[in-house]
């Protein structure tokens, strides 16, 4: 189980791209690829939960309002009211899936040790959290070199642009399109979020 933890990993998987896909290989020169690991745990899981269809600014903010209330702490969650939760930013939908997940009683650190599916298939069990959140907590929380999110439109727009395609692939042609870019699927959609950033000057996930 191949885990990213250095830009050395990028690196490696930049090169394995590039040369099992040309294409990847005419866009990688100059492209600042990130490395965007990030804490794993219900914090990490809630600030996901927060940017489904909310702009980058949006999910920022909401979560700079519940950091400042305590309200990363899963105990403190689960005790809230969703008055308290809406009052925050969130809306109704979403101020019931925190506490779904606050009640969820995950184990965050057992969740390094399963393989990628298994995270996934425990993950979506969670109201709320749905294979794209899933995807994207397995690839940035836990580092996995292989995970890809072909739900992401970014991603989908990315690939229409670097694939000269018609139209943007939908989730299950994408995820075909991708399955030869093992066992660095992850950083393939870095690649691709990074093109699409560059192309749109646009932010792409959080």
């Amino acid at each position: 189980m191949r885990v990213i933890q250095s830009p050395d990993c990028l690196a490696e998987g930049a090169a394995h791209l590039a040369a099992v896909e040309p294409r990847f290989a005419r866009v990688l020169p100059g492209l600042e690829i990130p490395l965007r690991l990030k804490p794993d745990g219900f914090g990490a899981l809630l600030a996901a939960i927060v940017s489904q269809q909310v702009s980058v600014a949006s999910a920022s903010a909401i979560m700079g309002r519940l950091e400042l209330a305590g309200m990363t702490d899963p105990k403190l969650v689960a005790l809230a009211t969703p008055e308290a939760l809406r009052a925050l930013g969130l809306s109704g939908q979403k101020a019931r899936y925190a506490k779904a997940l606050a009640l969820a009683d995950l184990d965050y650190p057992g969740l390094h040790q399963l393989p990628t599916p298994e995270v996934i298939t425990k993950l979506t069990a969670v109201t709320g959290i749905g294979v794209w959140t899933a995807e994207v907590y397995a690839m940035f929380s836990l580092g996995r070199a292989d995970v890809f999110a072909p739900g992401d439109l970014a991603l989908q727009e990315a690939a229409r642009l670097i694939f000269d395609l018609p139209a943007r692939p939908r989730d299950k042609a994408l995820r075909a399109m991708a399955e030869p870019w093992a066992p660095w699927r992850s950083v393939a959609a870095r690649v691709m979020w990074a093109y699409y950033a560059k192309d749109k000057q646009r932010e792409g996930i959080r």
